[in-house]
């Protein structure tokens, strides 16, 4: 037999990466698929994959550095290393000691799957976003069966190997390319990728180890949220088949709207009504805030639009300390249902000013309008 360094074209002092770049290439070139007609290719492609499963290996390399092939117990006699053809497949397709890296080689069961994620719209009111509050969620949702404990089985019963994957999960076959032999591997149609079968399965869920029911959770909802914001519940979504994880559960919330006050990111706005006594001559207005009564010294001249601020009266903020202001708009209401006298008022404000008003429609104004002048 060759020298396992010379087979790869690698000096003693190779490392481990510079020997499985070798392996590749050398693989590669020898590969009896890109040697047809040659009856020597599969001879030396045995070779090179003996010489990097030895030299691959720091165990087996240290004792062919020291004895040679002696040293090896017997590995040289079977150029797969006791692992058969399968084992090249892996080397090209994947597996834990492929030099091409991957995991489509050899595995485990897949086990059972995760269970779905699940969605819930919940409404909650004006102050309870402003302030969090806890709500209850009620979902329907897969739960695990009580009866066989999740396993899918009867009681006194438990779930056996898949003959058809031999217990992986997965169904691997080969078929040839023009690139060469090519393996897939899909999941195991019999036992859905789990790795195992339910001989006698459990009269209360059918083998599912799950089944439908109805569940209550409590949400914390975060002071400072808003409509559109989405809460997640880490493993309250529905349980996956024969004790697969749960899901996640999504609440996604939506705030009712509030007679008072609106919402601008993180600040409230409100308005506040005035009659033009108060905006002129200026008031003091009792205004109840989210936080309780606030007094506003409304200044004499104040105007329709004019805007104070409540600096820390609004939303609290999600992501970080402090909250929002609250902004109040006066808003000058014109009052539409004089009685005679307030009329007569209003004209007399007017000429003593020398505003321009439309004329007196007659009748009981017009004969106290003429009593002025």
């Amino acid at each position: 037999m060759a020298d396992f360094y010379g087979v790869l074209g690698v000096g003693r002092d190779a490392s481990p990466e510079e020997i499985k770049k070798a392996y590749r290439r050398a693989a590669r070139e020898h590969h009896p698929d890109a040697n047809r007609g040659d009856p020597e290719a599969e001879s030396r492609f045995k070779e090179v994959s003996l010489a990097y499963e030895v030299l691959s290996d720091p165990e087996k390399r240290q004792q062919y550095d020291l004895y040679g092939e002696a040293g090896l117990g017997g590995a040289g006699g079977d150029p797969f290393g006791g692992g058969g053809v399968g084992d090249i497949f892996d080397a090209f397709f994947g597996g834990g000691g492929s030099p091409f890296g991957g995991a489509a080689g050899r595995r485990g069961p897949a086990g059972p799957p995760r269970g779905a994620d699940l969605e819930q719209t919940v409404d909650i009111e004006f102050t309870e976003a402003v302030f969090g509050a806890q709500k209850d969620v009620n979902v329907r949702t897969a739960v695990v069966c009580e009866i066989c404990e999740a396993t899918g089985a009867s009681p006194g019963t438990s779930p056996q190997g898949c003959p058809e994957c031999a217990g992986t999960g997965q169904v691997r076959r080969v078929r040839q390319s023009i690139l060469g032999q090519m393996v897939t591997a899909a999941p195991c149609g019999r036992c859905s990728g789990i790795g195992q079968i339910i001989p006698e399965p459990c009269g209360g869920c059918d083998g599912e180890g799950r089944k439908v029911d109805d569940r209550t959770y409590t949400v914390d909802v975060p002071a400072g949220v808003d409509s559109g914001s989405t809460l997640r519940l880490s493993g309250r979504g529905a349980v996956g088949p024969r004790g697969g994880p749960a899901g996640d559960l999504y609440v996604h919330l939506r705030v009712k709207a509030d007679e008072r006050f609106s919402r601008d990111g993180d600040d409230l706005a409100a308005i506040v009504g005035l009659t033009p006594a108060q905006a002129t001559l200026g008031t003091e207005v009792a205004f109840e805030t989210l936080d309780g009564v606030e007094d506003l010294r409304v200044p004499a001249g104040t105007q329709s639009g004019d805007v104070v601020r409540l600096r820390g009266q609004g939303v609290p903020h999600v992501r970080g300390r402090g909250r929002g202001d609250l902004r109040i708009r006066y808003v000058v209401r014109t009052p539409t249902d004089l009685s005679d006298e307030e009329e007569v008022l209003y004209r007399r404000l007017a000429e003593l000013r020398g505003d321009a008003v439309a004329a007196p429609k007659g009748g009981v104004v017009g004969r106290i309008r003429e009593a002025f002048k």
